[in-house]
């Protein structure tokens, strides 16, 4: 018999593990043998008892109210409340996931073809589904196969190119969380998660943290070996009709010297054996 997985309670203890008793007006005295808050300071500063907040964390009680829910969530300094509530909310019993592989709109991909910018989709599992030529003329690993948790976690020459590759990273495993949600039993995900556990120490100590946020974009540097320095802007916005697939687009601002060197690389039609770029540097 399958025994239910307790995301709630999971979750619950890790973010309870980051929380500081000084960042909640609590004053530390003697020696503290557990990191972040007790289970009593959260139930106290939520206004529940120790012993419901207890049930929670050990999946005894896993249907608590929204209530509930937003006062640990306001304790636990929560960004994004709204994944919390979901792991709260019963599901019904689902039959075994089998992996779909994820298939591009038509439409979306003759779109990502005809921008006269970078662009490329990315799956919910943060692979490289479609991509148009002047991503690949950007980076070679924007190229249809490749997946952006292998790229900052297993390529030791993009991670070294990342001057706050940390908070890239935690930045990239949050957004994977917000978009495969309680869906841990998929076998994508675990085929993912736990080939990355064990390749990478710092990717299972980040996915550890249960951090969550919204895919965003973000301000970035590249440094092109024809072109030179870029500083575009990557934008990501969701592919409706499908399931977590975003379009990922880099621009520049009109009239600098880096889309004037866009639109360069865009007149080139660099060749697949052209020299390689160097990979992205996140500066947010």
């Amino acid at each position: 018999m399958d025994v239910e997985p307790n995301l709630l309670g999971e979750y619950l203890r890790a973010r309870r593990e980051l929380v500081t008793p000084e960042q909640v007006g609590i004053p530390v005295v003697g020696t503290r043998r557990v990191p972040g808050l007790r289970r009593e300071e959260v139930a106290m500063l939520a206004g529940i008892s120790a012993e419901y907040y207890l049930r929670l964390e050990q999946g005894r009680d896993r249907n608590p109210s929204a209530q509930v829910l937003q006062s640990i969530a306001r304790v636990l300094q929560l960004d994004d409340e709204g994944y919390l509530l979901g792991l709260g909310t019963p599901q019904p019993k689902r039959a075994r996931k089998r992996y779909r592989r994820e298939t591009v709109p038509p439409s979306s991909a003759r779109f990502v073809a005809s921008l006269p910018f970078p662009a490329f989709i990315e799956g919910r599992y943060l692979d490289v589904l479609v991509a148009n030529d002047l991503a690949r003329a950007l980076s070679p690993r924007l190229v249809v196969g490749g997946n952006r948790l292998r790229d900052v976690f297993l390529d030791a020459a993009e991670r070294d190119l990342f001057p706050n590759w940390e908070r890239a990273a935690e930045a990239l495993v949050a957004g994977f969380r917000r978009s495969i949600g309680g869906d841990i039993d998929d076998p994508r995900v675990i085929e993912l998660v736990g080939e990355l556990c064990i390749a990478s120490p710092q990717f299972a100590r980040i996915w550890a943290r249960h951090d969550v946020a919204e895919r965003r974009g973000a301000s970035m540097v590249f440094t092109h070996p024809q072109v030179g320095e870029l500083r575009v802007d990557r934008e990501k916005l969701g592919v409706s009709g499908t399931e977590g697939m975003m379009l990922v687009v880099y621009h520049a601002e009109p009239g600098s010297e880096s889309a004037e060197k866009l639109a360069l690389l865009a007149m080139a039609s660099l060749e697949p054996a052209a020299q390689p770029s160097r990979p992205l540097r996140s500066v947010d």
